[in-house]
């Protein structure tokens, strides 16, 4: 068999003994053979070595990407490997989507670890395409492919020791593998608690002051930068007192924001606001690696060569990305190619009509003339729930656009079902309707407008493409149809990367949304496991109380 030889000469970045020296790393058959340090007169200018960047918790269905156009986009930023929850998929299409996942990932080389879906369906309280049972997720835990189970989001239900969900965690326990945890906003006896449940990590904080909460009772914590989702700001300043117990990920990270960069922009923002450059690498290389025990190379003499060279310790520019030994990225190109794919879905359910939309006065029970409002926040999941006054034309409530107080719908794509209405406040549009059928968890198709007619417009062009994002202002409409699941296309990552930016541009400049990921945040609304009030296709949610309004 021919040998295959790689020489790297650089600066070595030696990250857990935090320090830097010029060297060579020699890499033969995809494993490092050595890494010699050259003479203190041989110091290089330029070009640092180092492990490759790891998104330590990403859902890949969020990108709009399937596994294997997430990696093309992913490795020119110096990302090798994720962690990664099929539960998106899995909520849609159960196991077969795991599996969908599983295959698709391993026709590239690229290091996905995906983990054991949680909570599917996340709550009883809305429809889902499928069920992961606890035997299920025990059977799942037992393949080396899957490293972990997934957030556990039924936060509840560990606190008050549900039997299904402790046999969840115990299967995980016994498998000797982590369990991700999710659980926004919980402090104090409760999150010990949690933490006591052998839940290892969390994402989900909202403040420096929940973090450090979680930490103090053995935690590790998160520090997540998606398309709408974000706790950098608040949560980064932990880093150099808790470098063992970091991770950087994205979550939801949408197309657009992939095509620009990764993990590697949250190592230059950390950089930048003077956080030590040897704790960034440990958050953003090794812990993950070590959490999940990941079979990823930490730029160590016999390591799988997944490393990285980066132009300097500042911009994290990446000039190369090596995975086993294979160059899969240089100067701002992918060479991972594009691969076939069968798409896989569950949609079934018939177009709308705009009679469908509408809302009777009588249909709020004890109207007093105002309504519960979900008041969407921008760059996070959690909303606020507040009640407006109710405008009123012929007996039907409509939106208020002057109050930027629009109706929200929620439509059920697994079968026809009656139509889950209310009013949301934040989105600004001034005329015209989005909608799409990325509505975490369960997927159903969710939409916001300022009219029945463009709601109906909007809502019947994702049905159409049985699965998608759409956008209707007053000459236009745009669709950007996502048949692998109702969640993502099997196109080139980069033309869905243009096609994203287009409808999101859209939403803005001829809908007049003034938030900075306006689908991303619409995909949130019927996410019940976050407070406060949210819609699902059977009805509004109180996230606090978990029962309906």
């Amino acid at each position: 068999m021919p040998v295959n030889i790689i020489t790297l000469k650089g600066n070595i970045v030696d990250i857990p003994n935090k320090r830097i020296y010029a060297g060579i790393v020699s890499i033969e058959n995809g494993l490092v053979k050595s890494i010699e340090a050259l003479a203190n007169d041989e110091s290089i200018m330029g070009n640092y070595i180092l492990p490759g960047f790891i998104d330590s918790h990403v859902h890949i269905e969020s990108s709009m990407l399937v596994p294997s156009e997430f990696a093309r986009l992913a490795v020119v930023h110096g990302t090798v490997a994720t962690i990664s929850d099929p539960h998106e998929i899995a909520n849609v299409c159960g196991i077969e989507g795991v599996e969908f996942m599983i295959a698709n990932g391993k026709q590239v080389n690229f290091k996905f670890n995906f983990g054991a879906p949680s909570c599917v369906p996340a709550t009883i309280f809305e429809t889902a395409g499928a069920s992961i049972d606890s035997a299920a997720v025990h059977q799942l835990l037992q393949r080396e492919e899957i490293l972990y189970l997934s957030e556990m989001m039924n936060f509840p239900g560990v606190l008050f020791k549900d039997e299904e969900v402790m046999k969840k965690i115990q299967s995980a326990h016994q498998s000797n593998k982590p369990v991700d945890g999710h659980a926004p906003g919980l402090m104090g006896l409760q999150a010990k608690e949690y933490i006591d449940a052998g839940i290892s990590t969390d994402h989900e904080c909202f403040t420096k002051e929940e973090a450090l909460d979680k930490l103090k009772y053995g935690m590790k914590i998160l520090i997540r930068e998606g398309s709408a989702a974000k706790n950098f700001e608040a949560l980064i300043d932990l880093i150099d007192d808790y470098a063992d117990n970091i991770m950087f990920c994205s979550d939801d990270k949408h197309p657009d924001s992939l095509a620009i960069g990764h993990i590697n922009q949250l190592c230059a923002r950390a950089v930048a606001k003077g956080k030590n450059v040897f704790n960034v690498l440990q958050a953003a290389c090794i812990n993950p690696v070590e959490h999940y025990k990941m079979k990823v190379g930490l730029l160590q003499v016999g390591d799988a060569a997944d490393c990285i060279v980066v132009d300097d310790l500042i911009n994290f520019h990446v000039a190369q990305t090596f995975i086993n030994g294979e160059l899969v990225a240089a100067a701002g190109k992918s060479f991972i190619q594009s691969v076939e794919v069968t798409p896989i879905n569950q949609f079934d359910c018939n177009e709308i009509e705009v009679a469908q939309l509408k809302i009777k006065v009588n249909e709020y029970p004890n109207f007093n003339g105002t309504i519960p409002v979900i008041e969407a926040l921008d760059g996070q999941l959690i909303t606020n729930k507040i009640y407006c006054p109710a405008t009123i034309i012929e007996d039907e409530l409509v939106s208020n656009v002057a109050e930027d107080v629009l109706k929200m719908v929620v439509v059920n794509r697994y079968h026809n079902a009656p139509i889950a209405k209310c009013f949301i406040r934040n989105f600004g549009l001034k005329n015209g309707s989005m909608a799409s059928s990325v509505a975490h968890d369960s997927h159903n198709i969710v939409a916001v407008g300022v009219d029945d007619e463009s709601l109906a417009v909007a809502i019947n062009l994702v049905i159409a493409e049985k699965g998608g994002v759409s956008a209707v202002a007053q000459n236009k409409k745009m669709v950007l149809g996502l048949p692998v699941a109702g969640l993502m296309s099997a196109k080139d990552g980069y033309e869905m990367a243009e096609a994203y930016t287009e409808i999101d541009v859209m939403t803005k400049e001829d809908l007049g949304s003034t938030l900075v990921a306006p689908f991303m945040t619409l995909s949130f609304m019927a996410l019940l496991v976050i407070p406060h009030l949210k819609l699902s296709d059977i009805g509004l949610f109180d996230g606090d109380k978990f029962v309906f309004v």
